[in-house]
């Protein structure tokens, strides 16, 4: 992936209010405050974060496309006053992309004040995190010959570790991670179309990944699915060439005891998890099915599996990561 590893700084947006005294201003509180009086509605709020390298400004710009007012490097305690300033702007500003990152770290320790703020004002917020390996990242700042904005007198490793540690908390907060490690730009805002160009957002969204544990498990993966308990069909010579798209390859995997009962058992566990998530506002989750290779067993369920929660009105995304690497 081509990902630039300076984000658009020159997309920063300055704002001023000029504010004047006058018997017609009787307003004693925020927009966000007067929002259930007949204000306009609040913005959507997404905030855009992540590994330095991993496809933040990429992200940011997709939106940007989309129609979304997108905010470069904000410092996280100016967020609720970006809202505000939404608000104010009569329906003009509908949907706010903030991008935070490293360069901000002065004023990192004032997201989560900020997000509280905005939950306790009732603000619609999601956060986006984008991740992705050591060696990718390390690939794509010597490409571009950029020292990472972490590292000091130090190798580029060494600012990648001090920013994951960094940005722990943060990506186990997000609601949609996007491991960007094996994505051109293009696969990226595909991904970023996938879940923000519709009008509607839905109430669950799923992406089900079929891999193979021996390249690695999906680290953008909310749930891991086992099926190496199934009989390979890679021992089956006539089935060995195929993969888990063809009849008989899904049909040998299915014949085998329990993988009836465990994708059955398997959809009704995620119908309860499906309604939890729903609870707790999370529209987004990865369920990753894996096997050896990531050719048969696991691109065979993973078939089965969207199809079930397609059904179930869990509007599912399919990715066979590993699938085509034999």
């Amino acid at each position: 992936m081509t990902e630039h590893t300076q984000d658009h700084g020159d997309e920063q947006a300055h704002h001023r209010t000029d504010r004047t005294d006058g018997a017609a201003d009787v307003s004693t509180g925020s927009a966000l405050d007067q929002a259930d009086a007949g204000t306009p509605p609040i913005p959507e709020l997404v905030i855009i974060s992540g590994m330095s390298g991993a496809g933040r400004s990429t992200a940011a710009k997709c939106l940007e496309d989309l129609g979304w007012f997108v905010v470069d490097n904000l410092p996280p305690a100016l967020i609720p006053t970006m809202v505000e300033l939404g608000a104010r702007s009569q329906g003009n500003v509908a949907r706010i992309a903030v991008v935070v990152d490293v360069r901000g770290r002065r004023f990192f320790d004032n997201l989560r004040e900020s997000l509280a703020d905005l939950e306790a004002k009732h603000v619609t917020r999601r956060i986006v995190f984008l991740e992705s390996s050591d060696d990718a990242l390390v690939r794509r700042f010597e490409s571009v010959r950029r020292p990472h904005p972490l590292q000091g007198d130090g190798r580029i490793v060494d600012g990648i570790a001090a920013e994951r540690d960094l940005l722990r908390e943060l990506r186990g907060d997000a609601d949609l991670v996007i491991d960007t490690s094996s994505l051109n730009v293009h696969e990226l805002r595909a991904k970023m179309d996938a879940q923000f160009a519709g009008e509607e957002e839905p109430e669950l969204r799923a992406t089900v990944m079929s891999f193979g544990f021996k390249y690695g498990l999906p680290v953008d993966a909310d749930l891991v699915v086992d099926c190496r308990f199934l009989p390979n069909p890679h021992w089956v010579p006539e089935l060995r060439p195929f993969t888990g798209l063809n009849e008989e390859v899904s049909g040998y995997v299915f014949d085998q005891p329990g993988a009836k009962e465990f994708l059955n058992q398997y959809t009704e566990l995620l119908q309860l998890i499906a309604a939890g998530y729903r609870r707790e506002g999370k529209r987004y989750v990865t369920i990753a099915v894996g096997c050896t290779g990531g050719k048969h067993r696991s691109v065979a369920m993973s078939e089965k599996l969207a199809s079930r929660l397609a059904t179930e009105g869990i509007e599912t995304v399919l990715v066979h990561r590993d699938m085509g690497r034999e």
